[in-house]
């Protein structure tokens, strides 16, 4: 068609050539020129399963903050973050939260819970055979779990929950998945799972793969209390000194800061009583390849404070859903790769490793970010450094 994006079959899309002819048509249909976005340093023929139509790269900065000390399991010692943003005062913001974190010792970070879901859902002509397939499940949990663990290498069924509602149950099979961060594992497992039980038990009108419970790609307080993704708590116990003299806030006025955000939090009704996870997650998940979208679960905090009895500042932050990979996706692209490795969190055997590091990192963000607040140095911070005239 004469308006259609030129294409190639197979691997001959992933060229050099195809990206020329694509970024050709854009100009003659666009009239603007493309000079910036068809620069990059990689062969395309690494992006087959990565992105479709491939004509170029969109460049955002990225700074490092650092180092960031962490006493983690999987984490330990210092590491230097790789944050791509395009946010001015960010990097330093999460510098200066790093250095409060390096006075005060690090922090210590736990991956607690470690599981990825997929939620279909099975229709039936009355509730009364949608409980009696809740009990069938529950009787051949063994044989599902060896028709969906035949998909993959690396996943392993959990367990399944079940939520019946009207005349359907919906189901939801909880997966372990390795270092991927598994949607697609546990989606082709499931798939898997639902075709055999579609052909072992009758009665069942028809089923969709998934009726939204997995919530994938939005926050949702099921996965707040259930876990999606790795769940990990980061904590410290800062300093009295070391927060008046680094953060600049005395700890009674973080502590009533910390009231009044938990008050505003349940006003509006947030997924997270911190003031901004969302920023640190965003900027690793674009440097290290990350699927982005899945900030909208990741980003779910919850953040408990206590002034401790030697008078000092005890901080936590728990994500309750973060979802994040160290193999496969987009992990393995050129710059994403070196993000990775730089952090020694590319390849097997490393996720839970970077599961900490984010969560610490985050931990550096909330603390500055509330110290400003309350030092009234967020508007002029960005005033200096965030305004890009």
């Amino acid at each position: 068609m004469k308006n259609s994006i030129p294409r190639a079959k197979g691997a001959e899309d992933y060229t050099d050539g195809m990206v020329r002819k694509r970024l050709e048509f854009i100009r003659e249909k666009t009239g603007f020129g493309t000079e910036h976005i068809g620069r990059y340093s990689f062969d395309p023929a690494m992006l087959q399963g990565n992105v479709e139509n491939f004509s170029g790269v969109a460049q955002i900065p990225i700074g490092f903050a650092g180092p960031l000390l962490v006493n983690g399991e999987h984490a330990k010692g210092e590491f230097y973050v790789p944050l791509a943003t395009s946010e001015g005062t960010l990097v330093a913001s999460y510098n200066r939260g790093m250095k409060v974190i390096r006075e005060s010792g690090g922090v210590k970070t736990t991956v607690v819970d470690d599981v990825m879901q997929r939620a279909p859902v099975f229709h039936f002509r009355d509730a009364r055979e949608a409980r009696d397939f809740g009990l069938w499940v529950r009787e051949n949990l063994e044989a599902i779990r060896a028709v969906a663990e035949s998909t993959t290498s690396t996943g392993k069924l959990r367990n399944i929950e079940q939520y019946p509602a009207s005349k359907m149950m919906f189901l939801r099979f909880n997966f372990t998945t390795g270092d991927a961060a598994g949607q697609n594992m546990v989606g082709m497992a499931t798939f898997a799972a639902c075709e055999w039980i579609k052909h072992h038990y009758p009665g069942i009108q028809r089923y969709l793969l998934s009726g939204n419970m997995d919530t994938d790609k939005k926050t949702s307080y099921m996965n707040t209390l259930r876990t999606r993704g790795k769940r990990v708590v980061a904590e410290l116990v800062i300093p009295a000194k070391v927060l008046e003299d680094l953060a600049g806030a005395p700890i009674d006025l973080l502590l009533r800061q910390r009231q009044v955000s938990n008050l505003g939090s349940f006003m509006a009704g947030a997924n997270n009583n911190g003031a901004h996870s969302a920023n640190g997650i965003t900027a690793m998940f674009i440097a290290t390849g990350q699927d982005v979208a899945n900030v909208a679960e990741s980003s779910a905090a919850m953040v408990y404070v206590e002034k401790t009895d030697d008078n000092n500042y005890y901080y936590s932050i728990t994500l309750p859903s973060l979802i994040v990979a160290s193999y496969g996706g987009g992990t393995g692209l050129a710059t994403q790769k070196e993000c990775l490795e730089i952090m020694g969190c590319y390849g097997a055997g490393k996720v839970r490793k970077l599961a900490e590091i984010v969560a610490a990192t985050v931990v550096a963000g909330e603390i500055s970010l509330a110290s400003a607040v309350m030092a009234g140095e967020w508007v002029s911070s960005h005033e200096k450094l965030g305004r890009n005239r």
